[in-house]
């Protein structure tokens, strides 16, 4: 499988979950699916969304401080409600909404403007419209059980509708890679229906043939590009290219009664757990209704983004870490091999070791001061390398995550017991 080579190397993308659901901060889409809110209120949100404040430069000044290489967009949730103006139908924020504005195509442009990669939210399913819920899958996801908007009751099948969502469901995705060529494609709710009824490998085909260069995230069931867990990074980190979804609370739209907030602390964690391991970070926000975006998750993106800068060689240019038991912590590589990354995220008791690392150790230092550090070679015999020690203070420490480097003598060499057996 092949990836554009930007998408591996991005390492941080901002997830941003907007639509109607924003006016009463409700759920995004479950809230009525899961009958907490009944469906008539829920979309009359949309006679009330304005977008009035909605600054697309703003957001994306934002995203290029927060250190940031990609920004993506839901242009079409669950509901059926579009942020661009579809020609599918008028179920839109253009057509139907107070707002009256192509957001996508504001966001789209200002995205592009700061020099970050464009992606575009887009769900396979569509509980609004009324072909959707017309076929029903071979195994029904434990999610589904039978609800009314995903799925038929049995015998009620109607295989001609589905034909026609499916048609509806091609045309929206054709006028998203055809009007703002995404150098992403970012799918959701693929699992209310098998890969057959999705026809998921000719829609991949086509999508080669009208945009070879974009990425196509994991949610086409096996044809996409790269995997996307979401809320917790994997403790094995997954092979090739992957993506953690992680919101900055426990939303993802905004939700005003949610102030369980991240620390600056706890998001920096993440980020370099996850980039440690190979993966890029696509962190999430909420905004407003207006548009505009709370001053709780501005302030951690600002965190986030002013980390980054600190320890850009860290962020860059870098490949994922060194496997579990080599150091207690993350790390990551140059790309060149020969600098190691230690990511320090818990105070040391005066030092820290690397396991296993066959290597001199030319310079140890604190990146982002310059601190140059003690360190010492300590045991080892024969092929056994012994621990290498990396003395530190108190006053070497950053308050959200040191990272130390390792200048290494050649390209980081591991003994592994394994290669022995």
């Amino acid at each position: 499988m092949t990836i554009a080579p930007w998408f591996p190397e991005a390492k941080l993308g901002i997830f941003v979950h907007w639509g109607i659901y924003s006016v009463d901060g409700v759920a995004e889409s479950w809230s009525f699916y899961d009958g907490r809110v009944p469906y008539p209120d829920y979309m009359s949100q949309i006679d009330r969304f304005t977008a009035s404040a909605f600054d697309a430069d703003a957001w994306a000044e934002l995203f290029e401080r927060a250190g940031a290489t990609y920004a993506v967009l839901t242009a079409k949730h669950h509901d059926g409600v579009a942020l661009y103006d579809t020609d599918a139908n008028d179920l839109s924020v253009v057509r139907r909404a107070p707002a009256g504005r192509d957001l996508v195509a504001e966001f789209v442009t200002a995205v592009r403007r700061r020099g970050l990669k464009v992606g575009l939210y887009f769900s396979h399913l569509d509980w609004s419209h009324p072909d959707y819920a017309t076929v029903r899958p071979a195994v029904q996801h434990p999610v589904v059980q039978d609800n009314p908007y995903a799925v038929p009751r049995p015998g009620a099948e109607e295989p001609e509708r589905w034909e026609r969502y499916l048609e509806f469901h091609r045309a929206q995705i054709r006028e998203l890679v055809t009007r703002f060529a995404p150098d992403l494609l970012w799918f959701d709710g693929e699992w209310e229906r098998d890969e057959r009824q999705w026809r998921m490998r000719e829609l991949r085909a086509e999508l080669r043939e009208l945009a070879p260069e974009m990425v196509v995230n994991g949610r086409m069931l096996g044809h996409g590009d790269y995997v996307t867990p979401e809320q917790g990074v994997p403790v094995e980190p997954p092979e090739g290219p992957w993506e953690l979804c992680l919101t900055i609370n426990d939303s993802w739209g905004w939700q005003p009664q949610d102030d369980n907030h991240k620390s600056p602390r706890q998001i920096v964690r993440t980020f370099v757990e996850t980039i440690g391991g190979g993966g890029n970070l696509l962190l999430d926000v909420g905004p407003r209704e207006d548009g505009t975006i709370t001053p709780e998750q501005t302030e951690r993106l600002e965190a986030l983004g002013a980390w980054v800068s600190r320890h850009s060689p860290a962020v860059r240019g870098i490949r994922r870490g060194l496997p579990h038991g080599h150091f207690y912590g993350p790390t990551a590589v140059s790309d060149d091999g020969r600098t190691l990354f230690l990511y320090v995220l818990d105070r040391p008791n005066d030092y820290v070791v690397v396991r296993g690392l066959r290597n001199q150790v030319l310079k140890a230092y604190v990146l982002g001061t310059g601190t140059e550090l003690e360190h010492q070679r300590v045991g080892g015999l024969h092929e056994v390398p012994g621990w290498e020690y990396v003395f530190t203070t108190d006053d070497d420490l950053d308050p959200l995550c040191t990272v130390i480097a390792l200048d290494l003598d050649g390209e980081v060499s591991l003994y592994r017991p394994h290669e022995n057996d």
